[in-house]
């Protein structure tokens, strides 16, 4: 009655345990790859939104310069104290509302609104950004 049983392991268990210790390893290389390829891909799209969005800020900063040279050489020819005297003078799709200039620059999916205050009088600042609001142009705005 003595009799202990005794278990033992031969080279079949070791092989299975090595077999899953191999296959566990070799899924978690895959999955570290997919993140890795998921990571590199999300790194991409973020930087062409970036780069969209400083090209709608470099086009904003530009139609500011514009707009700013418009009035410098109104006030020196005389003009420019005036909404009324403004209005003809600004570039297609600006437009003035008393002493506010606005105007929108797309890339057809994000829109940048723009918006400068106006000073008619004869101040150094001819200009001042009040709005410089960013958003995205979704699939429910083309379709509203």
């Amino acid at each position: 009655m003595d009799k202990k049983s005794r278990i033992t392991f031969g080279p079949g268990a070791a092989s299975i345990i090595l077999i899953l210790v191999v296959l566990s390893m070799s899924i978690l290389g895959i999955l570290a790859l997919i993140s890795a390829r998921n990571a590199g891909k999300l790194s991409d799209r973020s930087a062409d939104v970036i780069e969209a969005v400083y090209a709608l800020n470099a086009k904003a900063e530009q139609s500011y310069a514009d707009l700013d040279g418009i009035l410098a050489s109104a006030r020196a020819n005389g003009a420019g104290e005036s909404a009324d005297d403004i209005q003809p003078l600004l570039p297609a799709g600006m437009k003035i509302e008393g002493n506010t200039i606005s105007w929108e620059e797309s890339d057809g999916v994000r829109a940048l609104k723009c918006e400068v205050e106006w000073t008619p009088q004869g101040g150094a600042e001819r200009l001042r950004w009040t709005e410089h609001r960013l958003s995205a142009i979704t699939v429910d705005d083309l379709w509203n």
